[in-house]
């Protein structure tokens, strides 16, 4: 006997429970048999009824599943539970962060409109605009991403999306996202957020006032480096775009890959919260240390951009970025000499990893856009995992003591 998907809903019940009941039960469906984990589904196609009913569903006229490529009852109940996390009408998921990034911005935008892009953001997303999306027309314009007054000075007729991450990869750079909506929607220009440093637990920058918002699941939302996801999040309206391009150039999430992420939203707050309590422990010990020049963290009151932290996240993260004496040999020896930590460009991970950001994360942008984005070759990266703080700590130490 074949029954609807749709028929066997919990979602219904969750309206206005806690962000934790969401992260468990959001998008949960139940087959016939009864499963009480999240079922997985790998099939490529799907059987229809009728030939009515195939070309029904192909058409959109009735809900249903049609190929993989772009439904799938796995990878629905992912989007499902991070659309409630986010508070977005709608969620998509995609094969990885940088394809979240592409169906974004090739959804949305035309040969001839103008994205205004922060000056700090991950290496590779620089790359994309850069060598590809002004290759197909569309102009691109960098901006300070802390400087509201900048933005708004740089938005031409033409411009169609404002692209930040905040906090920033690896700086831990902010923006006021409330301030930056204002901006952009009174100049008819749209604002997308990365949200992949915060997830939704730290961050829910559609309730501050952007339009969408994009992450790496890859990274905190699987939280034990495992696969490759992403996700574009917002209203119906502009992610039905989204779909019609995961639909014809197929970046698409495996349904395996789904799975994982499900279970890895079940703990996601609990793990950001000890993410950030060990971040924070090791932030301000490496303030104190010789042979560190500054830290980049926005849970330390020496961060210019503490308090605006404060008031828009519930947390400061767990990546914790510092410049070393020595420039790029001294951070080397740094990097070499510890041994618990990994040495590994990934993050979001329960394990802690370390990286030198100006030949890895930024290893393919030139010297002056490296400059611009404030990658010196002294900077150091550590995104904090959840071993015991005083291990890593003594870890921390011994490349310290290499200086």
């Amino acid at each position: 006997m074949t029954q609807d998907w749709d028929a066997g809903r919990l979602d219904s019940d969750l309206e206005g429970v806690a962000f934790d009941t969401l992260a468990v039960r959001a998008g949960q469906h139940r087959t016939p048999e009864g499963e009480h984990s999240d079922p997985l589904f790998f099939t490529s196609s799907y059987v229809f009824r009728t030939a009515a009913d195939a070309a029904a569903r192909f058409a959109g006229e009735v809900p249903g599943n049609v190929y993989s490529r772009y439904t799938n009852p796995t990878v629905r109940a992912f989007e499902e539970r991070i659309a409630a996390l986010e508070g977005a009408e709608q969620a998509v998921a995609t094969s990885t962060g940088m394809s979240a990034i592409l169906s974004t911005v090739m959804s949305l935008c035309s040969a001839g409109d103008h994205v205004l892009v922060s000056q700090s953001v991950f290496g590779s997303t620089i790359s994309l605009f850069e060598k590809y999306f002004k290759r197909f027309g569309v102009e691109v314009d960098y901006v300070p991403l802390a400087d509201v007054a900048g933005w708004d000075a740089a938005i031409k007729a033409n411009t169609r999306l404002l692209f930040v991450e905040t906090p920033s990869n690896p700086l831990a750079e902010l923006v006021d996202i409330t301030a930056l909506a204002e901006v952009a929607h009174a100049k008819g220009a749209m604002l997308v957020v990365d949200n992949c440093f915060s997830t939704p637990a730290l961050q829910q920058p559609l309730k501050l006032g952007a339009d969408i918002v994009v992450h790496s699941a890859t990274k905190f939302i699987d939280g034990q480096g495992r696969c490759m996801g992403g996700v574009v999040a917002g209203r119906s309206e502009q992610m039905k775009e989204v779909v019609g391009f995961l639909r014809t150039a197929g970046p698409s999430l495996s349904p395996f890959n789904a799975w994982i992420f499900l279970k890895g939203l079940e703990t996601l707050n609990l793990r950001m919260r000890a993410h950030c309590a060990n971040a924070q422990v090791l932030a301000e010990w490496l303030e104190q240390q010789d042979g560190i020049e500054k830290v980049h963290y926005a849970g330390l009151a020496s961060h210019p951009q503490h308090e605006l932290a404060k008031r828009q996240m519930r947390g400061f993260g767990a990546v914790v970025s510092f410049e070393v004496k020595g420039g790029k040999e001294g951070a080397w020896r740094f990097i070499d000499a510890t041994r618990l930590i990994s040495i590994t460009a990934n993050l979001g991970d329960s394990k802690t990893t370390i990286t030198h950001p100006g030949t890895t994360s930024h290893g393919r942008l030139s010297p002056q856009e490296r400059e611009a984005a404030g990658i010196r070759d002294s900077l150091i990266r550590v995104a904090v995992g959840l071993e015991d703080v005083a291990d890593l700590q003594a870890d921390l130490a011994r490349g310290l003591a290499a200086l």
